[in-house]
């Protein structure tokens, strides 16, 4: 190679090298020109119109988590408009820097908002590049933007821990579902399944007094109290990409049991020996659950095999859990408990809702031979009809210590 070629592989380099440099520090400049947004509310309004709240922390927030609460402390700012991507464009224009979904945690709908439809918002939003499919979607039976603002964080330092952490619990207690946008924009496009979104509220303990039981409460009626003003407790249902009803605790972990998305639940049921008391269970699946749908008549009808193992927490003085038919006898009133309670479940997401958010469509579909076929049977209008038989075997079995003792 002779030395002209060697001078022009040189200065090559060299503008390779500018190249990286230079644009290295555009890219690290250019975060001080983006406002990262990590919620996003949504209210209704009048004129058609929608009120777009944002919830933004500071720039310095996003590079540490070792910041002063002052540091991370979020900002709220909302406009009125006709469509989110015209409240971006605006938001833009306020705050003179521009919006960056990439952080976005959740998106926080108003009951008002959803149930006239969020087809059209959910679209535009899952056509931004930069919203993750990971983002979570939250019914708030208050103001989506009241929501937002008392989202406050309690054991962690920054609010995006806290959104990124809580929908986490559904696995261990199943009062609430861990559900994405990209879970919910499948769901308005399948044909065998429908939408559910988390149900969010404030709570101000004002309904408590009138729920009987722990396991029936729901955001806004819970007797909690604490630094955050909100929570998240039970199931939005939809029937399209319309709001129809609301299910409690017990009834959202009736749907994690069906769809298997609960690893251990704490279950409450009467004491069989006396109903006085309640016996609390930690149970969980001992395999999926069996589910066979018969399509053979107009009417389907769905049958369910749950088997279940559990392990009576509950310790009194008299307590006799070591005893075989004691344990036979609280395993069969679980059974009933819990076959009731499904049922009931079934029959109100069915009867009341009309909505399959248990995706028993992907088993019926199965009884098809064409794609003609399936829509000429009309699921989703069948399903309004259908019956269900449920079956649970639960192992019930007593504390390890009091076995080993």
């Amino acid at each position: 190679m002779n030395n002209r070629k060697w001078k022009y592989l040189f200065i090559f380099i060299i503008f390779l090298i500018l190249i990286y440099t230079f644009s290295g520090s555009y890219t690290a400049n250019s975060m001080d020109n983006l406002a990262y947004v990590v919620a996003i509310g949504i209210d209704a309004s009048e004129n058609d119109k929608m009120k777009v709240s944002f919830q933004f922390i500071p720039n310095s927030a996003m590079t540490t988590e070792g910041g002063s609460s002052d540091d991370s402390e979020p900002i709220v700012n909302t406009v009125e408009s006709s469509s989110i991507e015209t409240a971006i464009n605006l938001m833009n224009v306020y705050i003179g820097k521009e919006l960056n979904l990439a952080h976005c945690k959740v998106i926080v709908f108003s009951e008002e908002f959803a149930k006239n439809g969020v087809s059209t918002t959910i679209y535009t939003l899952t056509n931004n590049t930069e919203l993750r499919p990971s983002t979570n979607i939250i019914i708030s039976r208050c103001n989506a933007d009241y929501y937002i603002k008392n989202s406050k964080p309690s054991l962690e330092t920054l609010v995006t821990r806290y959104y990124d952490i809580f929908p986490n619990s559904s696995k261990y207690t199943g009062y609430t579902a861990n559900v994405t946008i990209g879970d919910f924009y499948n769901r308005i496009l399948c044909d065998t399944c429908q939408c559910t979104a988390i149900l969010g509220g404030t709570n101000s303990n004002n309904n408590s007094a009138n729920t009987k039981n722990d396991s029936d409460i729901i955001s806004d009626e819970s007797s909690i109290s604490g630094k955050r003003e909100t929570e998240n407790i039970g199931l939005a249902i939809f029937n399209g990409d319309k709001l129809v009803g609301e299910l409690n605790a017990i009834e959202t972990l009736c749907h994690l049991i069906n769809t298997n998305d609960v690893s251990t639940f704490i279950l409450s049921v009467p004491n069989p020996n006396d109903e006085t008391q309640m016996l609390d269970i930690s149970m969980s699946h001992k395999r999926k659950d069996k589910v066979y749908v018969d399509t053979s008549s107009g009417t389907p009808y769905i049958s369910l095999n749950i088997k279940l193992t559990g392990k009576i927490l509950t310790v009194t003085s008299d307590s006799n859990y070591i005893d075989e038919n004691n344990l036979k006898s609280i395993g069969n009133y679980t059974n009933s408990y819990l076959e009731s309670t499904i049922s009931n479940y079934l029959y109100k997401t069915s009867k009341e809702f009309k909505s399959d958010i248990d995706s028993f469509g992907r088993y019926a579909i199965r009884k098809f031979l064409t794609e003609d076929d399936w829509n000429n049977y009309d699921w989703f209008n069948k399903y309004k009809d259908a019956f269900f038989n449920v079956t649970v075997d639960a192992d019930i079995k007593s504390s390890h210590l009091l076995t080993e003792s």
